[in-house]
């Protein structure tokens, strides 16, 4: 089994930064995605970055421009470095994996850490 460990949530205020990193250990056969989810209270789940194992990378429209994803394949960890952050960026945020193995594919989900942006 796979369990990811998130850290780096927190409260800032608008205009600030911060950085989540996502440490995925145990059984990884082969990771194809990582990436960061969110979601607000009242509010359906929206994929904020995902990086492939091929090194393309997808941000939503509202944080291109500030947030950026990243990885360190020898540590199997993803990172959100988050810039310019505005009150509407507070939400729950969620790592996602996204591995291969025994030829199928399995999503792990870390346990979220929340993210609050002042005005």
């Amino acid at each position: 089994q796979v369990q990811l460990v998130e850290s780096g949530g927190g409260l800032v205020q608008a205009g600030g930064s911060l950085r989540l990193s996502c440490a995925a250990s145990g059984s990884i056969f082969s990771i194809n995605f990582m990436g960061w989810y969110r979601q607000a209270p009242g509010k359906q789940r929206e994929l904020v970055a995902g990086i492939r194992s091929d090194g393309n990378t997808n941000y939503a429209d509202s944080v291109k421009g500030r947030f950026t994803i990243s990885r360190d394949n020898a540590k199997n960890t993803v990172y959100l470095q988050m810039n310019s952050l505005k009150p509407e960026d507070t939400a729950v945020y969620y790592c996602n994996v996204a591995t291969i193995e025994y030829a199928r594919g399995f999503n792990y989900w870390g346990q979220g850490t929340q993210v609050t942006v002042s005005s």
